[in-house]
């Protein structure tokens, strides 16, 4: 089995192959730049080339700029992020999912902060933006499921949790690693249900 499609005869096609080693290369360069805007200093397209084994031709003809390539880091690791939430909700009680969850955001927390420190200040209002919204859906999911078993306050608001996990991409690599997972817990403990 090769993972490309294939026509009746097995064979598969080569506009198949490309379009599959096309999305290889893509996800290797969003990687590559994921872990490499975490480094001091600019960003520079010829070290993420580089780091994937690519020509630079390759990565100009996915992501014509910097910028380009940084906003789809961010919307990858958005993406990433909300797609966990229902994932986590079919395997997890609803606090218990939620807190998986912001395990998750201090991740997004700092790939966030990388990429708007990287990006032109506009462009990172427009990522910021487009993002507030999965986000938030993400957020009212997880929520909701805890409202519905009684075990998350019915107060909580998704913009509650979204305005204090805010502060997350504000803090260096040192104190996210010191107080990320205590200030989450904190938060997870103040959306649980009293008993009594």
């Amino acid at each position: 089995m090769s993972g490309y499609p294939s026509d009746s005869s097995g064979h598969v096609s080569g506009s198949a192959r490309l379009r599959a080693d096309a999305q290889l290369n893509r996800d290797r360069i969003i990687q590559a730049a994921r872990e490499l805007v975490r480094l001091p200093g600019e960003l520079k397209l010829h070290a993420v080339a580089k780091a994937c084994g690519i020509g630079q031709g390759t990565l100009y003809r996915h992501f014509p700029t910097r910028e380009d390539l940084l906003a789809e880091v961010y919307r990858h690791e958005v993406d990433a992020l909300v797609a966990a939430a229902p994932r986590l909700l079919e395997t997890h009680e609803p606090v218990e999912a939620l807190a998986a969850w912001f395990a998750r955001v201090a991740a997004y927390a700092r790939v966030k902060r990388d990429v708007f420190a990287a990006v032109e200040a506009s462009t990172g209002r427009n990522l910021a933006a487009h993002s507030l919204g999965p986000i938030g859906e993400a957020v009212e999911m997880l929520l909701a499921a805890g409202r519905d078993t009684a075990t998350i306050r019915p107060d909580a608001e998704a913009r509650d949790v979204i305005v204090l996990i805010s502060w997350l991409s504000r803090l260096d690599d040192t104190e996210l690693d010191a107080r990320g997972p205590r200030l989450l817990g904190i938060l997870i403990d103040g959306l649980r249900v009293r008993a009594g």
